[in-house]
C-alpha cells in the first residue's frame, strides 16, 4: 500500500481519530474562509483568493498540527515549527501531487483543489 510507512499509522486509534477530526475542522475552516472571502469577486480573483488562502494553510498549519502532537505525546518541546513561506514551486508540487508521497501532502493537494473548486462555484454577489 502506498501509505504503509506514513507516520499517521504510528498513532494509536484515539490519536488517529483526533487527527482526522483536526483535519476535517481545519479543512472546513479553510473552505469557509475561501467561500466568504470570494463573495463579490470575479472568477480570476476568486481563484487567486483560493490559492492565497491555500498558500497560507500550507505555510501556517504545521504549527497547529504540532500543537496537537504536543497534546498527545509526552515530552515534546514547545517550539515554533513554521518555517519560511512555501515557494510557488512547492505549491505547484502539492497541486500536481508530485511532491512528497504521503497522506499529508496528498491531503493538502486534495484540499487545494477543493478550495479552487469552491472559489469557482461561488457566485458573484
Amino acid at each position: 500500500m502506498l501509505y504503509d510507512a506514513d507516520s499517521f499509522f504510528t498513532l494509536g486509534i484515539a490519536g488517529r481519530i483526533g487527527l482526522v477530526c483536526l483535519n476535517l475542522f481545519l479543512s472546513a475552516l479553510a473552505m469557509g474562509l475561501v467561500w466568504y472571502a470570494c463573495a463579490g469577486l470575479k472568477r480570476v480573483s476568486r481563484v487567486l483568493t483560493a490559492l492565497l488562502v491555500f498558500w497560507g494553510f500550507v505555510w501556517l498549519s504545521p504549527q497547529i498540527y504540532y500543537l496537537y502532537y504536543i497534546a498527545i505525546f509526552d515530552g515534546l518541546p514547545w517550539q515554533i515549527v513554521v518555517k519560511s513561506p512555501p515557494r510557488i514551486a512547492d505549491i505547484v508540487r502539492v497541486f500536481s501531487f508530485t511532491g512528497n508521497a504521503n497522506l499529508s501532502a496528498h491531503g493538502q493537494g486534495v484540499l487545494g483543489w477543493a478550495m479552487v473548486l469552491t472559489a469557482l462555484l461561488r457566485r458573484r454577489g
